[in-house]
């Protein structure tokens, strides 16, 4: 069958290529690709895998065509695996084949698309498809969309289909609704963005068999009726006057079984076990509200979930099955101690709320002001932190970025680690780049965390060369200055990146510790690495 999909594949894109060729239509596309040399260390805890200890190397790569001919979209996605860890981390995939997809064209008012569909409704609170490569994200809909233009403003959109998973396909069918509208008068200051979404999910036969052989083993108190078909539905809307803009979503969604790790179930033999099969409802209320003004902007964000797990089947987890997409409440942070504790998205209950306030008292200075905090449905703090930031500039020749941060981070309900204290961390920090001519440009940072919980207090320090538009060399170290765990450790890593039009190329050593890593608010626990990588990108 993978034979068949690279037969098919080449055949594809030569006839492509020949139709760019004498001008019948547009080709693009794009490629990355990444390889690890993974060495062997016990010291960090890079051990213990199947790339440690007989498999040495591992590779992840992603060709994408796209070609526009006559109104028609068409797009091809070639995936390949070897020996990878990016699906599970402690765990190791091989496969390739076609990834992805798609035929889209537009008649008139009528768009058509079929394939594999990325997509979402409001926010993504009840439904997005979509791909995220660094935790191996892609729950594309394999089905068919249809979207209608009522007027110049509203539009209406349907789409059926079912859930991939890398080369997979998960049983249980989807079917969603949305009506999408903007409402203004003509010279006014005012408008409106209103939106209805609904999506229904519908259990096949083989996952509620699986679901009435589980809940069998509960004891008649516990016991619970699994209903083949869930639905849940959305409304949204934006508000926009003048320099404010408010944003609000609720969702509901109806009677659904879904596995909940704190919940303890009777067994029909007396015995008790935590973590089982529940049947709830859900709900989440998001709003977000922005203002801005000459030299400042306010956004101040809310949102409260309660059981609004939505997946596939009960049965998967982690990232994997997940239908709906809830928007993170913490600070998007990039450097290295400042992003060490990122909190994962609980959608089994979180209240939250952020503020993010910015300034420009003068044109070249710049601060930022950040507080968030979010706790459980019963008040118990699972994260909250603080952050400030001032940038300096002088054009063409330098800019300095320095803050302070600190956190609260419960380690125990985001890691999974029982009976651990919540990790509190302070941590300064300072960027300064400096321009030596129109080419050349040096760059430090320098962090240094302070705590008494988990591994204890880290510094962190880096030094960046580069030669626009190619060269980039950059060398770091994150070292254990004050440990709880292990012995003093560094955490070396050196990069070489090369730029040349389109295409770039990096070759990295890498030690790193443990940690969670998050993108978009998605998370997840990765162990140590310890070794070699090499990615390359390039558009077409």
């Amino acid at each position: 069958m993978r034979q068949l999909s690279l037969f098919l594949l080449f055949i594809l894109f030569s006839s492509l290529t020949l139709l760019a060729q004498n001008d019948k239509g547009t080709l693009s596309g794009n490629f990355q690709a990444n390889a690890n040399i993974f060495l062997r260390d016990s010291a960090i805890g890079a051990t213990n895998t199947p790339q440690y200890d007989h498999q040495l190397y591992g590779a992840d790569a992603w060709l994408n065509l796209n070609y526009n001919y006559s109104g028609f979209d068409i797009g091809l996605r070639f995936d390949l695996f070897n020996n990878s860890n990016l699906l599970n981390p402690q765990g190791s995939y091989t496969a390739e084949g076609i990834g992805r997809w798609y035929i889209k064209k537009k008649i008139d008012k009528l768009s058509l698309a079929g394939g594999y569909l990325y997509d979402q409704i409001g926010s993504g609170i009840i439904f997005r498809a979509y791909e995220e490569r660094p935790l191996l994200i892609d729950n594309a809909l394999l089905g068919i969309r249809l979207a209608y233009d009522l007027g110049e403003n509203w539009q209406i959109k349907a789409f059926t289909g079912r859930q991939k998973q890398q080369f997979d396909i998960y049983d249980p069918v989807i079917k969603a609704f949305s009506i999408d509208g903007f409402i203004t008068e003509e010279e006014s200051n005012w408008s409106l963005t209103p939106g209805f979404g609904v999506v229904n999910r519908t259990y096949d036969d083989e996952t509620m068999q699986r679901i009435v052989s589980t809940v069998s083993t509960f004891s008649v108190t516990d016991s619970i009726a699994p209903s083949f078909n869930t639905s849940a539905l959305t409304l949204y809307n934006t508000l926009t006057v003048g320099n404010v803009s408010w944003y609000a979503e609720a969702a509901w969604k109806t009677e659904d079984v879904f596995f909940n790790p704190f919940a303890t179930k009777t067994n029909r033999d007396g015995s008790t076990s935590l973590g089982q099969l529940v049947n709830e409802k859900g709900s989440v209320y998001y709003s977000s509200l922005s203002i801005a003004g000459e030299g400042f902007g306010v956004t101040l964000e809310g949102k409260r979930t309660e059981n609004f797990t939505f997946r596939t089947n009960p049965f998967v987890s982690l990232n994997r099955g997940m239908l709906n997409f809830l928007p993170p409440m913490s600070r998007f942070n990039t450097y290295r101690l400042t992003s060490r504790y990122t909190p994962a998205i609980q959608e089994l209950g979180e209240q939250a709320v952020k503020i993010d306030l910015k300034f420009r008292p003068k044109k070249n200075i710049g601060i930022e002001l950040t507080f968030s905090n979010i706790t459980d449905l019963d008040n118990n703090l699972l994260y909250r932190e603080g952050y400030s930031e001032i940038q300096i500039k002088k054009r063409k020749k330098f800019i300095l970025t320095a803050g302070l941060q600190f956190q609260q981070y419960n380690q125990e309900i985001f890691e999974t680690k029982p009976d651990v204290p919540i990790v509190k961390t302070f941590i300064p920090f300072i960027d300064y780049l400096y321009k030596i001519d129109r080419k050349k440009s040096v760059r430090f940072e320098l962090q240094y965390m302070k705590t008494d919980q988990d591994f204890g207090s880290w510094i962190f320090g880096l030094a960046e060369y580069a030669i626009a538009p190619r060269w980039t060399f950059t060398i770091s170290d994150m070292y254990n200055i004050d440990p709880k765990k292990t012995d003093k450790i560094h955490y070396p890593r050196l990069d070489l990146f090369y730029t040349i039009k389109s295409n770039r190329f990096s070759l990295s050593y890498i030690k790193q510790v443990e940690g969670v890593v998050c993108s978009g608010g998605i998370c997840r626990l990765e162990p140590a690495f310890s070794g070699f990588r090499f990615t390359t990108s390039s558009t077409f």
